[in-house]
């Protein structure tokens, strides 16, 4: 017996036509979708109803991947056919933890999968990081996706410097829409808001910046690849950055970093380019650290400390040189991780930024709270790609269906018990059949531009939609 969960006599029945496990699943992003068809594949009888606080789903696969990017929003596909399945629900527009509570949900459902992701940036925790003009990738890149929550934020790209801090795939995206003529975007899913600023930009160096080596770098080469394939910008890296200790060439050289050498041979191609003659450049830049950003009442510049590599191979930390410089520049994109948020009623482990759990079982000290899992980036941390959540859900669903006779097999309403609930709240549902009249309306807006889809930027505009069909 399972510490947390009570020992339960007689067989249950719980898994059948005739008593269906209820499960909730929190979160509409991969981990979600992919926990959903993992529960609707199990061979006990499963009802999903999944809770979004967006009228849209999807998540980041939504919201989060460049625009210019359209390949790697296939997977939306394969949720669509899951969602289309007869034991699934989409409940939009419902945030857990203020439209309804986890005590209730658990009263609705046997069993709640939390799939909510990791929705908080890491602080640089410098001075001067509240400065105007000081962002967070996750703004930006909300902002240009069309996602609501950034609609209103303000972009000031009237100056010809930018610095980006963390040398991921993201910052190497932010770098990438910074670059890119407005011919290379307005035939892409970006929003119409932030093609319209970024046609005025006056920025013309954009600073891609990382406290270890090129050898540490963890964009990938493909990505990379891009920034020396763009219409009007050019990479720069100074061939001395490049230069690597006994300790990195090492590192290098291990089969298990052969991503990491394919980014280094790109880096090497970029610094052996003749200089750069086109309008935009892109300075890859290594082994430095924001220290402070400086200004009056905005951002001005950034100070940024030198640092040297210290470890074993794979195990190299970034320490500080003690030599300074500064960079002067107009904006700030800070990328350098993201961490998970509490949700009332759910233990949190606030040093990591993810609920904890053992095996997808939420635990609160020693003990598993019953009914309740987790799978994706708030259960293991921001790491990975899209693909990497299937596996990681799966192994949650496996918990799960072990865990089976230990439920309670009382009778749960489910999604039927929750409207009622939300309708008295005053609470608007929004249904996957609700989605699909959005969507199409998003792809006859963008039609009209030659775009895949204008995305709505606004709640009431997606809900306006639903009116309208009424």
């Amino acid at each position: 017996m399972l510490p947390g969960y009570k020992e339960r006599s007689g067989v249950s029945d719980l898994g059948t036509d005739h008593s269906p496990l209820r499960a909730a699943i929190v979160g509409s992003g991969p981990s979600g979708f992919y926990a959903a068809e993992a529960l609707l594949k199990s061979e006990p009888v499963v009802l999903v109803d999944m809770f979004e606080r967006l009228p849209s789903p999807f998540g980041l696969v939504r919201s989060g991947v460049a625009p210019d990017h359209p390949k790697l929003k296939k997977p939306i596909l394969v949720y669509q056919r899951i969602a289309e399945s007869p034991q699934f629900q989409l409940l939009g527009n419902v945030m857990v933890g203020r439209d309804i509570s986890v005590e209730e949900l658990k009263d609705f459902y046997h069993v709640v999968v939390f799939t909510c992701g990791a929705e908080a940036d890491r602080s640089l925790g410098i001075p001067g990081e509240n400065l105007l003009g000081s962002h967070t990738a996750t703004e930006f890149v909300g902002w240009y996706n069309g996602h609501p929550d950034y609609r209103d934020r303000v972009f000031d790209l009237s100056h010809d410097t930018a610095a980006i801090i963390g040398q991921g795939n993201v910052a190497v995206d932010v770098c990438r829409i910074l670059s890119k003529t407005v011919d290379e975007l307005k035939h892409s899913d970006i929003a119409k808001h932030a093609l319209e600023v970024l046609a005025q930009s006056k920025i013309r160096d954009i600073h891609v910046i990382g406290r270890r080596g090129p050898a540490q770098a963890k964009f990938t080469h493909s990505e990379l690849r891009e920034l020396g394939e763009l219409a009007d910008s050019e990479p720069v890296v100074d061939p001395n950055d490049l230069e690597l200790s006994p300790t990195s060439r090492e590192e290098l050289a291990a089969r298990s970093n052969r991503a990491n050498m394919k980014s280094y041979e790109v880096l090497q191609g970029f610094a052996s380019r003749p200089p750069p003659t086109q309008h935009r450049r892109c300075h890859l830049r290594f082994l430095r650290s924001p220290v402070e950003l400086k200004g009056q009442e905005r951002l001005e510049r950034v100070v940024l400390m030198k640092n040297r590599l210290e470890g074993e191979p794979s195990q190299q930390l970034a320490r500080a040189t003690g030599e300074l410089e500064e960079l002067a520049c107009g904006v700030l994109f800070s990328s350098i991780g993201y961490r998970g948020v509490a949700i009332a009623g759910v233990p949190f482990d606030v040093g990591r930024g993810v609920f904890p759990n053992h095996e997808g079982r939420i635990v609160d000290g020693e003990n598993i709270v019953p009914g309740l899992y987790v799978a994706g980036w708030i259960k293991r941390g921001p790491t990975g790609i899209i693909g990497t959540n299937r596996a990681d859900s799966v192994a949650t669903v496996k918990s799960l269906l072990t865990d089976l006779p230990n439920f309670d097999a009382g009778n749960k309403l489910g999604a039927d018990g929750v409207r009622g609930l939300l309708k008295n709240r005053g609470i608007r549902v929004v249904s996957y059949p609700d989605w699909h009249r959005i969507d199409a309306a998003e792809v006859r807006q963008g039609k009209t531009n030659g775009k895949p889809r204008e995305k709505f930027t606004r709640l009431e505009e997606m809900l306006a939609v639903l009116d309208h069909a009424q």
